[in-house]
């Protein structure tokens, strides 16, 4: 089968990936290159039962962290690159007692979901991570969360992509359309004619049509980039302004800003402050870590806040895979999966009840 991927994010590029290694020909198609999208502004959090905010979003995010370590080997293997694939935890901090209150409860929540956590005392905490501020009065370990490094990994899985014979077009998408044996793509470059397409482009959703496609809006996020002379900490710092990501080479990120002002790629002084006068607060001596830069990407949330994975209403040649938001990273496994038996072998996984595009308007 001859597949055309547009976006190549780190879903796109997943998507390529595993629908190459099972043997389809596939070209993968993004106007900017690879990871310069969301991804860019991702610091490549592993953590659903946080970011799973609603029961949906959970259950596909802790499903699709199960097939972590096995996606990384994969993608190692192929690429043959080394990537930063951290799980030694998340460590949710609250600073007063209405925060933690809120810890109080996400603990007993994670008890009823069967989910093994600590919740730490202030002395605990602090002597789990003698970096914290003194303000610190609890805090919720979950050891099976982590991060990995996404840029790294965006890049690894086109790495691996191409090792399946993956050809990365860099053009812009003007039109998708995708009848019932055949798809085109028109691009600046010419007219690319396949046998499905897959849409996997973000905030930059191509139809057919203005009147077809889901609806996805692009939420801008800001995130900064610091560097310390020692490693930070062992595990991911989360604050209710900000989170803290520490690298193993000192780096750590923060983020991440959360705007709707629409295609407005740029950094603001307003949220770089914010961000930084937030991290601080978790962590003192950050006041003295080297700025290395801010990045901005646009995440592309659909209005319920579930992905939009599946087959097309209205072009039945054309599938989607977009509408991620804050958790591109930690769904890709699980949506390359989806989509490759989906596309390859007319198979519907039970996850794609929760996401079918026919869900929301004008898909």
């Amino acid at each position: 089968m001859n597949i055309t991927v547009v976006g190549a994010g780190i879903v796109g590029s997943a998507i390529a990936h595993e629908l190459a290694s099972r043997g389809a020909r596939v070209q993968l198609i993004d106007s900017r290159g690879v990871g310069r999208g969301a991804t860019r502004a991702s610091a490549g959090i592993l953590a659903p039962q946080i970011e799973g905010h609603i029961p949906e979003l959970r259950n596909l995010a802790a499903r699709s962290l199960a097939m972590y370590d096995d996606f990384i080997r994969r993608v190692e293997r192929d690429s043959r690159r080394s990537i930063e694939y951290n799980r030694n935890g998340t460590l949710q901090v609250a600073l007063n007692e209405p925060e933690a209150a809120v810890l109080t409860a996400d603990a007993q929540a994670l008890a009823r979901n069967g989910v093994e956590f600590k919740l730490l005392d202030r002395e605990s905490a602090r002597r789990a991570m003698p970096a914290l501020s003194d303000r610190v009065s609890s805090a919720l370990l979950v050891p099976s969360h982590g991060y990995v490094a996404a840029s790294a990994l965006t890049q690894a899985v086109v790495d691996a992509a191409r090792a399946h014979g993956v050809r990365l077009i860099t053009t812009a998408v003007r039109s998708i359309e995708g009848a019932a044996s055949a798809a085109r793509v028109a691009t600046d470059d010419g007219i690319i004619e396949s046998d499905v397409v897959v849409v996997a482009s973000g905030s930059w959703s191509v139809p057919s049509k203005p009147t077809e496609g889901p609806a996805v809006k692009p939420i801008r996020g800001q995130l900064v980039q610091l560097r310390c002379e020692a490693v930070l900490a062992s595990q991911v710092i989360w604050g209710q302004a900000c989170y803290l990501v520490p690298w193993s080479d000192g780096t750590v990120l923060v983020g991440a800003t959360v705007e709707d002002v629409g295609f407005d790629e740029r950094p603001t002084a307003e949220g770089v402050r914010g961000l930084l006068s937030a991290a601080i607060g978790l962590v003192p001596s950050l006041e003295g870590a080297q700025f290395d830069e801010v990045r901005v990407g646009f995440r592309p949330k659909a209005s319920d806040e579930l992905p939009i994975i599946g087959r097309s209403g209205t072009m039945p040649s054309v599938f989607y895979a977009v509408g991620h938001y804050r958790n591109g990273v930690l769904l890709a496994p699980l949506t390359a999966a989806l989509m490759a038996d989906l596309v390859l072998e007319d198979k519907e996984r039970a996850e794609l009840a929760l996401v079918r595009p026919g869900r929301l308007a004008n898909a």
